[in-house]
């Protein structure tokens, strides 16, 4: 079955695959002490800023714990969108093993504006009420969109007016820096990111994902990290081989082209779909996934040949996600299908 349920349901890459393998040589010293690991620090430093303290982590999910950790005390609470990947779909983690709470906001297009995150701020100085200490935003969106560095530099100018942090879940960064033709670093570093999750997973990799400190006035966040790390059950002790993962894809630019490709399969996917009575396209296609609203009897049938989600089942709204390995021949037969299937519904 041919999936457009998630960027991860991709293998990866075959130069991901040839760099394990490659690493997989003889002994290394364990636990990051190895020569692919520097070399992946070195790689997201030319990248993200001489200054980046970088730290890999087996997951998304795992490096978004240990990022807020080292920003956060029990009673102080994190300001995210309702559609946030820490607040839906990570069953609770960072509540649980922070003890400290999200409190998410509503948004029309999963983005956060200084006009929305004041909310955030409920009881400030009241003993009674946790404290917002961080502001969290994902890049790309789990809506598919996509900040520009002028909205995410008036995110970090109002965090850091009140004494907060930014921080960037950033799974599908290259998704984002690849639709906005920019360098990695342009969209977080250069723009008032304190720390960011870099997602390598989503972009052709197993397992490669990294906590990156980048404001060098966190040094003392970055000195808690290996410890952060290591408590949280993150610490990898055969650390090369997703350090070389890495480093197949920051050498050479692998992380944007496998972005470009994913990007311009959705955007291929919402052109062949977009004027089919019956469906209609509820974000922006900016990134590399499309939502869309399609008739409820059309959702069945669909399912049973492709693989993707339903998001939101109450409006029949779907997602359909493209990968780095995602093919043009794919998109064109399930847009096909999608139509023959959704048009005798239309008005119905």
């Amino acid at each position: 079955m041919i999936s457009f349920g998630s960027d991860n349901h991709a293998g990866a890459h075959p130069d991901v695959m040839a760099a394990i393998n490659a690493a997989n040589v003889g002994h290394a010293p364990a636990y990051g002490a190895d020569d692919w690991t520097q070399r992946a620090v070195d790689l997201l430093r030319r990248d993200l800023g001489d200054q980046v303290q970088a730290f890999l982590s087996f997951n998304g999910t795992g490096a978004n714990v240990m990022g807020l950790q080292s920003l956060l005390r029990p009673w102080e609470h994190i300001i995210c969108t309702s559609t946030s990947h820490i607040n839906v779909d990570e069953t609770g983690a960072p509540e649980r093993m922070l003890g400290s709470k999200l409190f998410d906001l509503a948004t029309p297009d999963g983005k956060l504006t200084p006009a929305i995150a004041e909310a955030g701020r409920f009881g400030e100085h009241e003993v009674h009420h946790t404290q917002a200490k961080v502001v969290l935003i994902s890049q790309s969106t789990e809506l598919g969109t996509i900040y520009t560095p002028e909205e995410v530099r008036a995110l970090a100018d109002w965090a850091h007016e009140r004494n907060l942090y930014l921080y960037m879940d950033g799974a599908r960064i290259a998704n984002a820096a690849a639709a906005l033709g920019t360098s990695l670093r342009a969209i977080t570093t250069d723009v008032g990111v304190d720390v960011l999750s870099f997602g390598g997973t989503k972009n052709g990799a197993i397992s490669a994902e990294a906590v990156c400190i980048l404001n060098p006035a966190l040094a003392q966040q970055a000195a808690d990290l290996p410890f952060i790390r290591k408590s949280m059950t993150q610490l990898m002790s055969k650390m090369r081989f997703s350090s070389a993962q890495l480093v197949a894809l920051l050498e050479d630019g692998l992380w944007q082209r496998n972005a470009e490709h994913a990007n311009a399969m959705a955007r291929r996917l919402e052109a062949a779909v977009a004027d089919i009575p019956g469906v209609n396209i509820t974000q922006r296609v900016q990134a590399n996934g499309v939502f869309a609203q399609i008739p409820v009897a059309a959702l069945e049938p669909l399912a049973d040949r492709w693989h993707f989600y339903t998001w939101d089942a109450t409006r029949n709204e779907v997602r359909w996600m493209c990968a780095w390995n995602t093919v043009p021949e794919d998109v064109d037969a399930f847009a096909a299908d999608i139509r023959a299937t959704v048009t005798p519904l239309a008005g119905t």
